[in-house]
């Protein structure tokens, strides 16, 4: 049996995947409950205490939460707990075999994964995005839908790339940034900077 912590949207992606991929069953856990008791067609069944005293339960355990920062310290939580924590890859995308995915990551429909990356602990690959040869993602990055690494490129820890993203080769992006959507990367971005446009450029203030 599955559990997912985050009932979310992305939870629901996250609970297709594993159903694609041959889990029959799968929970929820999410702090709105019990307020909130179903997540589309699953089932939330407690919140992330309920999930901690309950792990021996479960055959695998993943976090569904899209704020970065957030499912990094939960997935640090759950694996200090001794949690089984897995991977999910959509069975429609395309992961070379010389690249290595942390635990908890998802890989979602149609992105494409060439040789030689390296990609962090719970990091999410989004829907039809791709990540060139030789890149290198830290832990808990988003790649969100349509993006586009080309080779080389580095991710530091918790960065977001914006829906639709280009990101030449060899461009180094830093911890806890953010890209707008759309934006077109050709310069090395700071740790902690949020940048857009055509080419990027820092957002004012």
């Amino acid at each position: 049996m599955l559990a997912i912590l985050g009932a979310s949207g992305h939870g629901k992606v996250l609970a297709d995947i594993a159903e694609l991929t041959g889990w029959e069953k799968i929970v929820f856990f999410d702090d709105a409950w019990p307020e909130q008791e179903n997540n589309g067609a699953w089932q939330i069944i407690g919140d992330t205490q309920k999930l901690l005293d309950n792990l021996k339960l479960y055959d695998g355990v993943i976090v569904a939460i899209g704020n970065n920062k957030i499912r990094q310290q939960k997935l640090q939580q759950l694996d200090s707990a001794g949690a089984k924590i897995i991977t999910l890859i959509h069975p429609s995308s395309t992961v070379s075999r010389y690249t290595q995915i942390g635990l908890g990551s998802v890989i979602v429909a149609g992105a494409v994964i060439n040789p030689d990356c390296i990609i962090g602990s719970g990091a999410i690959i989004n829907t039809c995005s791709s990540v060139g040869h030789d890149c290198t993602l830290g832990d808990a990055v988003h790649i969100c839908p349509g993006a586009r690494l080309a080779g080389g490129t580095v991710v530091d820890d918790r960065a977001w790339v914006g829906v639709g993203t280009s990101v030449r080769q060899l461009i180094a992006i830093g911890a806890d940034s953010i890209i707008g959507a759309g934006s077109v990367v050709i310069k090395d971005v700071s740790s902690n900077t949020t940048v857009m446009g055509v080419p990027a450029s820092t957002k004012p203030h």
